[in-house]
């Protein structure tokens, strides 16, 4: 397992954090429990994924930004599956989000301070607005926005802000690398 330096990586209920090993992982992060996150992807300063009461899966290439918060929810009556986080490749999730229990097709894109709630689905190539709320269960079709509080679509997006939202993840794959080796050498590594 690679040396990751200033990261909390806690087990719990027998879960350890499963982290590919050119996964970017900033200091200040803590994950625990049933965490897996895919090569290439990266997770910035002080975010928290606390997978102990289900899973969190975030494929490759993907980004959670600065301070996002990523839990899930157990198994309860009538819903044995519970609300694990799946998060899938080339994903960007803005500063400051708050993401749980939900679904985040392949190239989904969550605006800075943005909110989805258990159950609820952003389809492959759409964007979920700064500070908006998508509530429980609901499902964003692919390449839609949606805005608001509680969020609600506002219309289809088109190939240029797709070309976008991917040129943001080739951008935090790069980054991520600059990081990393800037912290190796601030710790004399």
């Amino acid at each position: 397992m690679t040396h990751r330096p200033g990261v909390n990586i806690v087990p719990i209920h027998g879960k350890t954090p499963q982290i590919h090993d050119s996964a970017f992982i900033a200091p200040g992060c803590t994950i625990i429990g049933d965490v897996t996150i895919g090569a290439d992807s990266s997770i910035w300063y002080n975010c928290v994924l606390r997978a102990d009461v289900s899973r969190i899966v975030i494929g490759e290439r993907s980004n959670v930004q600065d301070g996002s918060i990523l839990h899930c929810d157990p198994p309860r009556p009538g819903d044995p599956d519970g609300s694990p986080l799946i998060i899938g490749d080339d994903v960007l999730i803005g500063h400051m989000a708050m993401i749980h229990g939900c679904t985040i097709h392949d190239r989904g894109f969550v605006g800075l301070g943005a909110i989805a709630m258990n159950k609820s689905v952003i389809g492959g190539e759409a964007m979920l607005a700064a500070g908006a709320m998508l509530t429980e269960g609901k499902v964003m079709e692919p390449r839609m926005l949606w805005a608001g509080r509680p969020a609600k679509p506002l219309r289809e997006l088109n190939d240029a802000a797709i070309a976008g939202m991917r040129m943001g993840t080739a951008h935090y794959v790069e980054n991520a690398k600059h990081h990393a080796d800037a912290i190796a050498k601030a710790l004399g590594g």
